[in-house]
């Protein structure tokens, strides 16, 4: 059995060290400073920055990574190395595909999908698509 690391510092280049903590929840890493619900699932090499906030229910994927100042919604899933930007905020249920990359301040509506490997830029707004939505009849 591999044993995962409690806690885990981590160096950049100008010599800065980063301290996370394995969530209670998953194999994943948040910051002290980020707010992670008890109920949130972060999947093995997951990042959780400091001042981020992931909601009950929602899922970080495999080596996702939520930036500083960052909101995960409640039952919003952010796929395998998908990066969520700097106070980017995921709504409710919206889902992140795998490896996508969504820049600085980028807002994801509830329910909204980002494909997989999409780039979205800085500042867009990401609507849910009506066209995907399937009504039940009465």
């Amino acid at each position: 059995m591999r044993r995962i690391p409690r806690k885990v510092e981590i160096e950049d280049a100008a010599g800065n060290v980063t301290r996370y903590v394995k969530h209670e929840n998953g194999e994943g890493y948040a910051s002290p400073q980020a707010s992670v619900h008890r109920e949130a699932r972060l999947e093995p090499g997951a990042y959780v920055e400091a001042g981020a906030q992931v909601a009950a229910l929602a899922r970080v994927g495999r080596y996702g990574w939520v930036d500083v100042d960052a909101v995960v919604g409640p039952r919003a899933h952010v796929g395998s190395g998908a990066h969520v930007g700097v106070r980017g905020r995921i709504g409710a249920g919206a889902r992140i595909g795998a490896h996508a990359r969504l820049g600085s301040d980028v807002r994801v509506e509830p329910g909204a999908v980002v494909l997989p490997d999409e780039v979205v830029p800085d500042g867009a707004h990401v609507a849910p698509d009506r066209r995907r939505k399937v009504d039940v009849a009465a």
